[in-house]
């Protein structure tokens, strides 16, 4: 009689229930635009100059921006910088909400995330709005600028 070669037994683990060091991620769902800069609107040229984010879940609007002088100085060396520098201000105090927001100080996030991607034929215009998932709305704001602008 041959021997059969024997199939090695795994062993059998317990599952362990789920605990804060592996249970799942609470992601919510968020928006975000990119702010743009178009400074001379009839040739349409443009570029990334800052991200406005939203989350509803944590009732969080949030902007970041940063001016590329050499970009902008490359599409219209005559731009306005300090006037294009003082919009983009504009819009993070918008976010921010309080005394610096002007009229929208006292609406809540949505309302103020809703007026900043407004369309508009200026030379600072938000772009489409684009949606994801995020554990953390504040660092979103910062990895998208990271990411999408500079």
């Amino acid at each position: 009689m041959t021997e059969q070669p024997s199939t090695p037994q795994t062993p059998q683990t317990p599952q362990t229930p789920p605990t804060s060091s592996n249970a799942p991620i609470k992601r919510d769902v968020f928006e975000y635009a990119l702010v743009r800069v178009v400074p001379r609107v009839e040739r349409g040229e443009q570029f990334n100059a800052g991200v406005v984010v939203y989350c509803r879940a944590k009732s969080f609007v949030a902007a970041r921006t940063h001016l590329d002088e050499a970009k902008l100085r490359a599409l219209d060396p005559g731009a306005d910088i300090d006037g294009i520098r003082a919009a983009l201000g504009a819009v993070e105090r918008i976010c921010a909400g309080g005394e610096g927001a002007g009229q929208a100080e006292r609406d809540e996030p949505g309302r103020r995330f809703r007026w900043l991607i407004a369309p508009r034929s200026t030379v600072v215009q938000p772009g489409p709005v684009h949606t994801g998932l995020t554990a953390d709305p504040v660092a979103e704001v910062d990895r998208l600028l990271d990411l999408l602008v500079r």
